[in-house]
């Protein structure tokens, strides 16, 4: 009997570890496209329900996922080096960012319980943003552990917050919340960037964080449009310039992307590309540009087919136990 219970022992721990903290990304993916079928319900391109069935998946994914991610951290009593993990750590983020975007959805009806649901994720987002930077400073990191996914803590849950802030209606605290996310990606985004073009390519797990490149301008221009009331200003285009340059440099990156092997990583495309095509959405209208319905609804369709195949993707690579990592 112990030679047989000996095998069971690493296999158990394996599905304990098969949880990683990018796994998060599903429900942050799911978040950009919910918040895409928003904006072109807003511009009276389409019904609501869209937007609204999608705001409800993404609830139902976070919930489970924060539900099976705690239990795991909390059998295991690994939370702080989770937490403070230098690969995996800076993607638990996402567990607080969402609720912000699905407080900012639900204040829609019931602007009470929205807004707190709002207020709970800036907090925890502000809060695990500092303590996970301090950690940065404090521990012996090496430049080689950084990658793109240092960027969701503070830059990119920064301005997500200032872009929910505008939609709230609170211009004060969006306009701190801007001014947080641009000063965060300026020293942050300046590090990951010195690592990619100084270090060794990053693992083939990792290659699909390079999309994420593309979340801080876009992020970034939308944030700014709300704070605006939507009008382009010089700010503006200067901020759809770079990421319209972030999203032109994927290109390139496609054969990197190839070498990466399936799994919840990329699901880092999901969000950035469905906030790009929702930045390029406001524009097609801010300018009155023609033929703007059939463009609108031609990327609409076009980035929900692609969320569609990387769902279905997940879904089949989930029966064959192929998705988690073992």
């Amino acid at each position: 009997m112990t030679v047989s219970a000996r095998p069971r022992e690493p296999q158990a721990a394996e599905v304990q570890r098969a949880l990683p903290a990018n796994l998060f990304g599903i429900c942050f993916g799911l978040a950009g496209l919910a918040q895409m079928w928003t904006t072109v319900h807003e511009l009276g391109e389409t019904a609501q329900w869209p937007g609204v069935a999608l705001w409800l998946v993404t609830a139902v994914v976070w919930l489970v996922s924060v539900v099976a991610y705690a239990q795991r951290v909390v059998a295991r009593r690994v939370w702080r080096a989770e937490l403070g993990h230098p690969v995996q750590g800076p993607f638990v983020s996402l567990a607080a960012i969402v609720p912000m975007l699905l407080g900012v959805a639900l204040a829609r009806y019931q602007r009470p319980l929205g807004e707190s649901v709002f207020l709970a994720g800036l907090v925890l987002t502000v809060g695990f943003g500092s303590w996970i930077t301090g950690q940065w400073i404090t521990n012996d990191m090496h430049l080689t552990q950084w990658h793109p996914g240092y960027v969701l803590p503070t830059v990119t849950g920064g301005l997500l917050a200032a872009g929910a802030s505008a939609s709230l209606g609170h211009r004060s605290l969006s306009l701190v919340m801007f001014g947080y996310g641009v000063l965060c990606w300026v020293l942050v985004g300046s590090i990951v960037l010195l690592r990619l073009v100084t270090q060794p390519a990053l693992p083939d797990a990792l290659l699909p964080t390079l999309a994420i490149e593309v979340a801080p301008p876009v992020v970034a221009g939308n944030a700014w449009l709300t704070l605006n009331g939507g009008r382009v200003d010089a700010l503006a285009a200067g901020l759809t310039g770079h990421a319209m340059f972030m999203v032109l440099v994927q290109f390139a990156l496609i054969p990197l992307y190839r070498r990466a092997p399936f799994g919840p990583g990329y699901w880092a495309f999901a969000f950035s590309y469905t906030t790009a095509a929702g930045l390029g959405i406001r524009w097609l209208m801010a300018e009155q540009v023609p033929g703007r319905h059939e463009l609108i609804w031609l990327l609409a369709v076009l980035v929900t087919a692609a969320m569609a195949l990387l769902a279905g993707r997940t879904v089949l690579a989930l029966r064959r136990g192929m998705f988690l990592p073992q």
